[in-house]
């Protein structure tokens, strides 16, 4: 899985970048507090973006045809998108083709917790290690007359590669936390300390009013002071694709 080439198609361009950690609706909540949650910043970074070479508007009317969606370029610049498959799908041609190891497909779905009123990205999984074809990226209007902006720069795209055939490896299983008493132990050490640290937050002279908000998962560590495996992540940075 270590190997992610992009092949452009000779005459394009493609802007590619490693995805970021920002967005700009967590930095404008009060306190930045999202960033608070590792889990939400690893998910951001998780792969890379793909952005649109051109800014455009787009509507859908309503109707199943093609060209119920109507694109409309920014300026003088072609918009990269169209009405391609009907049923109010927007679609973007992608001008590469992406070559993973043997037995790796590509994950292919909208920019991460992006989200964009009146629109929502679809997704797909492409088998790219054998494939000589290029794909699409879509989006689906979820309701017609409203007017959508993509900007110039603007991601589209958020593509990782996952290894083919895992998941049918995985065995899930239902079982009761009391089965497991030494993570049941954890979990009401953790919901205790989760009670008690809320119910201080009332208190202006509190440790939990001056930590404002409780660290263990991002630090890696269980609530009777275990670490996590070395492997844990705080923080995610990919390569950016290097140009041969």
């Amino acid at each position: 899985m270590k190997q992610l080439t992009a092949h452009v198609i000779d005459g394009h361009n493609l802007a590619i970048r490693p995805a970021p950690l920002e967005r700009d609706w967590m930095d404008a909540a009060p306190g930045r507090f999202p960033y608070r949650c590792l889990p939400l910043n690893i998910a951001n970074a998780h792969g890379w973006e793909i952005l649109a070479p051109a800014g455009f508007s787009a509507v859908w009317d309503g109707s199943d045809a093609p060209d119920g969606v109507i694109v409309t370029g920014h300026g003088d610049r072609q918009a990269p998108a169209l009405g391609h498959f009907g049923s109010g799908i927007l679609t973007f041609h992608v001008p590469c083709i992406f070559q993973t190891e043997p037995g790796v497909d590509l994950y292919v779905t909208g920019p991460i917790n992006r989200p964009k009123d009146g629109i929502a990205p679809l997704t797909g999984i492409v088998e790219t290690d054998w494939s000589p074809y290029t794909f699409t990226m879509n989006w689906q209007f979820t309701r017609p007359g409203t007017w959508v902006r993509f900007e110039e720069g603007e991601p589209f795209c958020h593509i990782f590669p996952v290894m083919r055939g895992a998941l049918g490896g995985v065995t899930p299983r239902l079982a009761r936390l009391s089965q497991a008493p030494g993570l049941e132990a954890e979990h009401r050490a953790w919901s205790a300390s989760r009670l008690e640290f809320n119910a201080e937050l009332a208190d202006p002279e509190s440790r939990a009013r001056q930590d404002q908000w409780q660290k263990s998962y991002f630090r890696g560590v269980t609530p009777s002071g275990v670490p996590a495996p070395e492997s844990h992540a705080s923080r995610l940075r990919l390569r950016p694709f290097a140009e041969d």
